[in-house]
């Protein structure tokens, strides 16, 4: 079920025999609070997630989502760092340490891009998109869809890797169908790309004006042209985007393009013939 905790003094917390020192708190939502806390066994800043858990459903969704975490070490995907359950009267609170990133997300950062004038170069969209299509290939490979992808659910590590956040959206996300599993995820990858070319989602100007994104999202995506993005890019967007889901490519064959367009490393030249 998890490891003992207990609340040791004021503003502290003991989980897996390790005390941590709440610092302040980070967000909220829903049912679920998270915090920023210190280890002090070792300096370190992690966030603490807090899941209300008012039945026993809530008690299970709480554990599936800690069971989704540990299925995966792997640099682009969330890790656990531990996981609790903690008993208040008749109802309990679950509690999942995560590490900390101090960068936020993937929108933090084309948010903070926008405010002055600027957007992520194209060179860094290939680094970030090839680190996501990583992320979910391990997660396929589990046989499972990642069901809620977009630039909120991607956190951003110190180096700038992309790291894929909110397994809770895996639980009873299990599809046998390869096709169906790629199709679904390739449309969501595509929004993420376009947010990062543009700063802003594919269909969020047809739900400020009030029409229909559902309906939206059956024609094919009209793809603003722009001198920051080259002609591959724009062709990988739109691929992505296609209407019919099993034109879309997969995500194996995603990788081997996105391989291919990758910038050189730092302090690495190319000779030009």
């Amino acid at each position: 079920m998890g490891h003992a905790l207990c609340v040791c003094s004021r503003g502290t917390v003991i989980i897996d025999n390790k005390r941590y020192l709440f610092i302040q708190k980070l967000g909220e939502g829903g049912f679920s609070y998270v915090d920023l806390v210190e280890g002090l066994h070792d300096g370190h800043f992690y966030a603490l997630k807090r899941i209300l858990c008012h039945e026993q459903q809530d008690r299970e969704e709480a554990q599936r989502e800690a069971d989704m975490h540990r299925l995966f070490h792997h640099p682009n995907i969330l890790r656990l760092v531990a996981y609790c359950l903690k008993e208040r009267g008749a109802k309990h609170e679950a509690w999942l340490l995560l590490p900390f990133f101090k960068r936020g997300t993937l929108w933090n950062e084309i948010e903070r891009l926008k405010d002055k004038g600027n957007f992520l170069t194209e060179d860094q969209i290939l680094r970030l998109l090839l680190g996501i299509c990583r992320g979910l290939e391990a997660i396929h490979a589990k046989g499972y869809a990642h069901r809620d992808l977009k630039p909120t659910n991607i956190l951003l590590g110190d180096e700038g890797q992309p790291v894929l956040m909110d397994l809770g959206s895996m639980n009873q996300a299990c599809i046998h169908v390869e096709s169906s599993r790629q199709a679904l995820t390739l449309q969501s990858l595509g929004c993420v790309l376009y947010a990062m070319m543009f700063g802003e989602g594919p269909y969020d100007m047809v739900f400020q004006k009030g029409d229909s994104v559902a309906l939206a999202v059956q024609n094919q995506l009209s793809i603003p042209q722009s001198p920051r993005h080259s002609s591959a890019v724009r062709q990988l967007l739109a691929s992505m985007m296609t209407v019919d889901p099993q034109q879309r490519p997969h995500i194996p064959v995603l990788l081997s393009q996105l391989e291919a367009l990758q910038p050189p490393a730092p302090g690495q030249h190319t000779t030009q013939i």
